[in-house]
């Protein structure tokens, strides 16, 4: 099966999409972009020919009716299943690295006692674990880091509490140990791990053999099927890192024009905020970039902004939007300057400020200074799309629909749930193109 991959290296995560040659996207993946970027695109691209993977099981086992209307409940399973194998994995790697790291770290006599303390925290970890990928589990982030760090960080206090350890200790050999597991490709055991998941999935949601023979030789049969790298294109913030020649890189500028026109045809407008850049771009009907203005250097008024305000508030970046929608009052805020916001915050709160009304000054602040970037590239023409990370804010996507009524009246608004996608839907059928309108071919093909 050929397959067409883009990926959007940003600043914060790394994104990819995988096409097949009639132009459907079968797979979206996405990770957070860490100090290795070859290895970050390389596993976002994992992931996106993984969730290819579910999508063709999807499409298999819906043509065979086998799961007579439970098909969403077992592939839901299914899915759950595998992460939890794939996370007991990683988990077991960080517990070797961090023993590993605490052979070598200076903790003179107290060496013995952190290392009792680490096996115990893994082992709690360990039978935590399942209860992180049940069906109504609710964590705040998807990636390996973010949840066995807040695990570790949240037991190991309270384990190194009653064995009288260091907690410092503990936190130095995390330290020292999660990135070199976050750098690491676990490509070779994901068909292991679905295999396994798949006994899990039969296991909990128990089917007679004969529906079991109908389930598995579908799943089977995709498992056994190539997934081809046939041509990949890369994009983003850090496009330039990215291990592929001149020829299968793109500007951010074509790849998010073209990824917004293919998402809606319509588009005339795109304005994408991501985690260290703001672009307002015109296109023509055909998705061909006309102009385009970005922010300057500074990351004020992006995602990365959010990030530092949402730190500053002691909250998680996914709690701003929720929290602004509760304004009842109209707050000015003079500076979207990362390196003033926290003072200005903090003045805010002196005065009295309630915190909602403040959150809704701030995303204000941070649009309008989009509105001027748009201003400058040529205004809002209908239709308007609105992609990057921070499209899934509700309090921003709030401010921009006024500023842009506003500004510029009645003009239809496009937001894709998979906005975060754009630049590298863009790069997807830029790939398409390469082979199907030009005629290229890939330097090298690697199957998955």
């Amino acid at each position: 099966m050929r397959c067409f991959i883009g990926i959007d290296l940003g600043s914060t995560t790394t994104k990819a999409v995988v096409m097949d040659e009639h132009q459907n996207i079968i797979g979206r993946g996405i990770t957070n972009s860490r100090s290795n970027y070859d290895t970050a695109a390389t596993i976002a691209k994992q992931e996106a020919l993984l969730n290819g993977r579910f999508f063709l099981f999807r499409q298999a086992l819906s043509s065979t009716n086998a799961l007579n209307g439970s098909l969403d409940t077992f592939i839901g399973q299914l899915e759950r299943d595998f992460r939890s194998e794939q996370y007991l994995e990683q988990l077991a790697d960080l517990e070797e690295t961090c023993k590993r790291s605490l052979a070598s770290a200076n903790f003179g006599h107290a060496t013995a006692a952190v290392g009792e303390t680490l096996t115990e925290v893994f082992r709690r970890i360990k039978n935590d674990a399942p209860s992180l990928f049940t069906a109504d589990a609710k964590r705040k982030s998807d990636f390996f880091r973010d949840i066995a760090g807040s695990q570790y960080l949240a037991i190991g206090e309270t384990v190194s509490k009653e064995a009288g350890t260091r907690y410092d200790f503990l936190l130095n050999v995390f330290d020292r140990s999660i990135i070199e597991v976050e750098n690491r490709v676990y490509a070779d055991s994901i068909r292991r791990h679905l295999l396994s998941a798949l006994e899990r999935t039969f296991v909990e949601l128990p089917e007679t053999a004969a529906r079991r023979a109908q389930v598995e030789a579908p799943i089977k049969g995709v498992l056994d099927t190539e997934m081809e790298e046939t041509y990949v294109v890369g994009t983003g913030y850090g496009r330039a890192r990215l291990p592929f020649s001149k020829e299968h890189v793109r500007s951010e500028i074509l790849c998010h024009g073209l990824g917004a026109h293919v998402m809606y045809p319509g588009t005339a407008t795109v304005l994408d905020i991501g985690g260290q850049d703001t672009k307002a771009i015109q296109v023509d009907p055909a998705g061909i970039v006309e102009s385009f203005q970005m922010n300057d250097r500074c990351a004020a008024g992006c995602g990365r902004y959010l990030g530092y305000i949402a730190d500053e508030m002691n909250m998680g970046l996914h709690e701003l939007g929720p929290m602004a929608m509760k304004s009842t009052k109209t707050i000015r805020i003079n500076s979207t300057c990362t390196v003033f916001a926290g003072a200005e915050l903090r003045d805010r709160l002196s005065l009295g400020d309630k915190r909602e009304d403040i959150m809704a000054g701030l995303h204000r602040s941070i649009i309008l200074r989009a509105m001027s970037i748009l201003a400058r590239s040529g205004g809002v023409r209908d239709q308007f799309t609105f992609t990057g990370g921070v499209a899934k804010n509700e309090a921003a996507v709030k401010s921009l629909k006024e500023l842009v009524k506003e500004n510029y009246g009645e003009v239809q608004l496009n937001i894709d749930p998979d906005s975060i996608y754009t630049g590298a839907l863009g790069g997807a059928t830029f790939a398409w193109r390469a082979v199907e309108q030009e005629g290229k071919t890939a330097e090298a093909r690697v199957t998955a």
